[in-house]
This record gives structure tokens, C-alpha cells and sequence, in this order.
């Protein structure tokens, strides 16, 4: 098929503006709904929290539409912007334009709607003029979705299905871990999740060995120094191959943006070697039992007793817990408060445990949770029992701190998942992708059926997108500008892309699928996650609206 339609690039800045009449208009309806004397009422933006989610979801769809809509014209200006690539932007368009105006899925079976945020018919008919209704015609066609599907049959096993618009050096990146992660992680990795066990030493060692745990450390501390979107390309290609390899360099992200914004000189100094080279593994100790994603009511306390803090409290949800080597550990240093004041942040270093001692140190004691997916790490409670950290370990030195220095890493912490969930979508697909190539049913390969053909094609056309935005919030990043819309809207986008993509690979398995002996089992489970941490789907939705509402937002 060939996408002649004339002026198909100025076609979509048009309908770009289109949609951003639509959100704005959408803005102002919800601020109406939740405004009292010039500022946003937490009381009422929770009542309206149906409108103000919805307002979240239009507002990433329309961001999704303007970076492919600059992706697709930068590749033109490098005549770069080849076939595939321009079938790729109608899908999007097409499909993006009609969620627009016709809902958009925030779950199974929760629609954001125009209505739920006080749009009528007028404003849905301005949306809807000539050249929207034409994009959503072409990009929803038939023929446009297996255009698309025909395309990867003949580059099935190819690092990347379209260009997604980066240089010749992320490229390079991109080829390197792409081969590391089929030859050296994607043939082990459903023998581990099987098996339950943790991801071996020596895979660890290979991947420090390339670079994976410094990346963005600068090179004064022995890391590569290199940008977020060098972060993003690798996490999605050591993720393609196993999630949990993918998971590993976000504890080392973690705790390196942590020891860079907050820590001391001679903190950065000791730490960041360390942490580049892969010699110490890091863990994030933030979650308690009854606090989830409300950290501020976190009830775990250190208590100053000469040279060293005593911890006391219960933590659960600890990624790689056992086999780390020094916690980044939030508590709470001032007992008179209740809220996000009186936090800090320490650096507690601990013996690596084993399975029969998983911590084998004073203070300290817990056990395994047991998990669907993501076991390659394997998650942890902990209960503190009088465990003693070095005042020195105070990052910052100062207390009070911890909950500022924490909020410092979320932005990168949520690209980087964002980045592990394309890198899943992408393994859901070549997973659907091939067997949908092998497989027959009444005489005709299960890649002939139309719908298998849109599966395939919508899966490609929405990691392609889940990628523009999240490689945008990367670029924000890496340019010294705040980006927690743009990381919360990546993150919101691609776990949605990375179910998706999941749920429609093993239906296309069909009864294969739900067996444990294949492969896509594991990725729907290791899927799942995704729209839980770094910031529930639910509470990324709220964080967006509230970000959107606010009267200095532009």
C-alpha cells in the first residue's frame, strides 16, 4: 500500500491543533469543576476525579499526536522518512484522532470520555473538521493496518520495526544491547521466571562489564556520562530480553540521581565509583505495608544514638533486596511529625544475602513475597529492628531532606520505566509477531487473519508512540528542564502499551499462550506490573491533572 495522500506531514500539525483546541477546552471545563477562589480544591479534584483522570488521558494522547507528528517531520528533513514510517504516523493519527472523539480506554473497562469532562457536541464537532475525519478514515483503515503487518512479516527478528528517529551513535547502542540481550538474556529468561530464581551473578557481571549500571553517572565518577535517552534505548533492549534484566540499572539510576542531587562531595565522591562499576547493587527501600504510594505517612524511624542511626519499622515491596549490597533507605528522623517533613534519606550498606539468609546482619530480618511475574529480582519484606546506620550514611548529612531528594529522582525513575515498558511491548510482539508466521489454522498461517494482521500492526504503531513521548521526557530531562508531566505522561502511556501488547500476543497464542512452557506466559505476568509501580496508573492520572490544572501551568 502507498500513503499518498497529499501533504500527509501538514495534515498532522493541523489536526495537532485541532486536538489542542479540544484539550484546552477540556481544561477549563474540569478547572470550572474544581476550582474554589482562584486555586485547585484537593476535596473536589478527588470528587472529580472521573473528569480530572479523564483530562490526564486526553492531555497524553495529544502529546503522543505532537511528537510523532515532530518525529515524522524530522525524519523528512533527513529524507528519513521512508514507507513504513509514514504508515506508522497514519495508524497513529488515525487512531489517536478517533479516541479523541469517541474515548479513550484508561483500563478494560474504563473509558475516558469528552463528556465525563463537561464536552458537548460543539466542541466535539470544531475537533472533528475535514482534515481530522480524513486522518482518522486513513489511519483506522483496513488496508493501513496491513500495510503495516505486512511490512514486519518480512523484517521479523529486526532490531527495530521503523526508525525512531535517533543518531547514528544511539543507534550503535541500540544494535550492541540488542544483541547481548537475544544471545545472552532472552534465552535464559523463562528458565529463570520458571525456575523462580534470580538473575545469575555472572549475567550481572556482563552487563556491568558493558556499562549498564553507569550509565548516566558522569565520567569523573567512573561512569559513562552518557544522556537519559541512551538510558531509555538500553533499558528497552535489556527489558526486550527479560524485564528483569531491564530493572536492574533502575536501582543504579535511583541511587545514583539520588547521591548526585543530595549528597555530599565526599558522598559522591565514595559512592558513585562504586555504583558505576557494578562492584555495589543497590536497593530502594521506600514502601511500607500501609502506606503504598502515600510515602509522606511512612512510619519507619531512625533514632540519633551517638555515631550511628537505629532503624526501626517494617518496609515491604523491596526489589533485590537480599542480594544487594547498601539501601537507600527512607525514615523518618523526626518523630513529631506526620507528613513528608521530617524524612531523610540514608545510605545503609548491608552483607548480601543468600536464599537460605537472605539478610544475614543485626537488625534486620524478613522473607520472599512471592510474585506472578517480575521474579528475576525477586521482592522482599523487611522488618528494622534496631539496624544501625552510620550518621556519616546521612545523605546530605543533613536530616529532614529524604522525601525532596527522593522527589528529585521520580522524573528519571518514571522514563526509565517507561523505557522497560516498551521494551516489553516490543518482546510481546516478536513473540506474537512469530508465532502468528509458524502457526496454521484451517489452511492458512494465523498471520493471514485480519484481526491477528491489526494486533500486530497496533502493537508496532503504539510502541512506536509510547517511544516518541518517552524519548521527548528523556530529551526534557537530559536539557536541565522539569519533565515530570512529560515522565508521567511516558510512564502513564507505555504500561498501558505494554498490557496491550501482552494481552493481544498471547491471545494470538490462543490456548498456547496461557501454558507455562511459553514464553508470552511470562511476559503477561512480567506486563502487569507495569501500571503498579514508579506510580499507579491511577495516582500518575491524578498527579497529571493536578500538574495540568494548576494556573502557572502553560
Amino acid at each position: 500500500m502507498q500513503i499518498l495522500v497529499p501533504h500527509l506531514l501538514e495534515h498532522c500539525d493541523e489536526a495537532v491543533f485541532a486536538a489542542e483546541g479540544l484539550l484546552a477546552a477540556a481544561k477549563e471545563s474540569v478547572r470550572a469543576r474544581v476550582e474554589t477562589d482562584g486555586a485547585i480544591s484537593v476535596a473536589l479534584l478527588d470528587r472529580e476525579q472521573r473528569a480530572a483522570h479523564a483530562l490526564a488521558w486526553f492531555a497524553t494522547t495529544v502529546e503522543v499526536l505532537r511528537q510523532m507528528a515532530r518525529w515524522a517531520r524530522e525524519l523528512a528533513q533527513e529524507n528519513r522518512l521512508h514507507e513504513f514510517e509514514r504508515l506508522i504516523l497514519a495508524a497513529a493519527f488515525g487512531e489517536y484522532l478517533a479516541q479523541l472523539s469517541g474515548g479513550i480506554a484508561m483500563s478494560q473497562n474504563e473509558i475516558a470520555r469528552a463528556g465525563d469532562m463537561g464536552l458537548g457536541a460543539e466542541e466535539i464537532g470544531e475537533f472533528l473538521s475535514s482534515t481530522v475525519r480524513e486522518l482518522i478514515a486513513l489511519g483506522t483503515a483496513r488496508e493501513t493496518r496491513a500495510a503495516i503487518s505486512d511490512y514486519m512479516s518480512e523484517q521479523e527478528g529486526t532490531v527495530c520495526f521503523g526508525d525512531p528517529g535517533l543518531d547514528d551513535t544511539m543507534a550503535m547502542i541500540r544494535a550492541q544491547f540488542f544483541r547481548f540481550a537475544q544471545e545472552k538474556i532472552a534465552p535464559h529468561a523463562h528458565a529463570w521466571h520458571l525456575r523462580d530464581e534470580l538473575i545469575p551473578l555472572e549475567t550481572i557481571a556482563e552487563m556491568s562489564a558493558l556499562g549498564v549500571f553507569g550509565l548516566t553517572v558522569p565520567e569523573e565518577f567512573g561512569g559513562a556520562g552518557l544522556s537519559k535517552t541512551a538510558m531509555c534505548v538500553v533499558s528497552e533492549e535489556l527489558s526486550r530480553g527479560y524485564i528483569g534484566a531491564g530493572s536492574l540499572g533502575t536501582r543504579s539510576e535511583i541511587a545514583a540521581e539520588l547521591i548526585l542531587a543530595g549528597g555530599t562531595k565526599d558522598q559522591r565522591a565514595h559512592w558513585l565509583p562504586f555504583i558505576a562499576s557494578g562492584g555495589k547493587l543497590p536497593t530502594a527501600v521506600f514502601t511500607e505495608p500501609n502506606t503504598g504510594s502515600d510515602l509522606g505517612a511512612l512510619t519507619t524511624r531512625a533514632t540519633r544514638d551517638g555515631g550511628v542511626y537505629r532503624v526501626f519499622g517494617n518496609k515491604t515491596w523491596i526489589t533485590h533486596a537480599a542480594r544487594a549490597d547498601f539501601m537507600t533507605l527512607l525514615a523518618r528522623t523526626d518523630p513529631s511529625t506526620r507528613d513528608h517533613r521530617g524524612l531523610s534519606m540514608f545510605l545503609a550498606e548491608k552483607p548480601r544475602g543468600t536464599a537460605a539468609d537472605p539478610f544475614p546482619v543485626q537488625g534486620i530480618s524478613g522473607g520472599e513475597i512471592g510474585v506472578l511475574g517480575y521474579r528475576g529480582m525477586k521482592e522482599y519484606e523487611i522488618r528494622f529492628d534496631g539496624f544501625e546506620v552510620p550518621a556519616e550514611n546521612l545523605l546530605g548529612r543533613e536530616e529532614g531532606n529524604g522525601f525532596k531528594q527522593l522527589m528529585q529522582t521520580f522524573e528519571s525513575a518514571r522514563i526509565q520505566t517507561a523505557a522497560r515498558a516498551i521494551g516489553v511491548a516490543q518482546c510481546a510482539l516478536d513473540l506474537g509477531l512469530r508465532y502468528a508466521l509458524a502457526r496454521e489454522q484451517f489452511g492458512h498461517r494465523l498471520f493471514d487473519f485480519p484481526r491477528v494482521q491489526d494486533k500486530l500492526a497496533m502493537m508496532a504503531v503504539e510502541i512506536m508512540a509510547a517511544r516518541q513521548i518517552t524519548y521527548y521526557a528523556a530529551r526534557e530531562k537530559d536539557e536541565g528542564r522539569r519533565c515530570d508531566l512529560e515522565a508521567g505522561m511516558a510512564k502513564l502511556l507505555a504500561a498501558r502499551v505494554a498490557w496491550a501488547a501482552a494481552d493481544n500476543s498471547l491471545q494470538i497464542h490462543g490456548g498456547n499462550g496461557f501454558a507455562l512452557e511459553f514464553p508470552i506466559s511470562r511476559v503477561l505476568c512480567d506486563a502487569r506490573i507495569l501500571n503498579i509501580f514508579e506510580g499507579a496508573a491511577e495516582i500518575q492520572a491524578h498527579v497529571i491533572a493536578r500538574r495540568l490544572l494548576d494556573r502557572g501551568f502553560n
